[in-house]
């Protein structure tokens, strides 16, 4: 029993690092590819060129406008946008480790789930296994 735990442990041990390994490796690979993507277009605005193709694959250049609210300014911006009849464009939305904590206070005050919030929410448990370094060599 305990050498079948041991062996799964290790398997969630590196597992985990492999993922965490992974994860800095596509960080690293995004960083790199938007470093040349912006330098490809630079050197396709600075030769005027539209597109070209390579490799069997067609390069284009393309400019998207991206916007995003000024800093400290998203309660205006939304208050705007419903004004001027977009308010469509704006939703609210609950973080999903809020709502879990707050359901979870609310069944420990109450003993169950409130009646107002029982056919508004999912709630299930889910059991897993922490990972930790620990203080002491094994």
């Amino acid at each position: 029993m305990t050498n079948d735990l041991f062996t799964l442990a290790d398997q969630v041990r590196e597992l985990r690092d492999e993922k965490n390994d992974a994860e800095r490796s596509v960080k690293e690979i995004s960083a790199e590819l938007e470093s040349a993507e912006t330098a490809l277009a630079e050197a396709m605005l600075n030769s005027e060129t539209q597109n070209f193709t390579r490799a069997g694959r067609m390069f284009c250049l393309t400019t998207k406008t991206r916007a995003s609210a000024i800093a400290g300014q998203k309660d205006e911006l939304f208050a705007a946008l419903k004004d001027n009849g977009y308010g469509e464009l704006v939703y609210e939305t609950v973080n999903a480790n809020t709502l879990s904590s707050f359901v979870k206070e609310q069944i420990a005050e109450h003993e169950q789930l409130p009646d107002w919030l029982r056919d508004r929410v999912n709630v299930f448990e889910k059991t897993g296994v922490t990972v930790r370094k620990s203080l002491r060599k094994s």
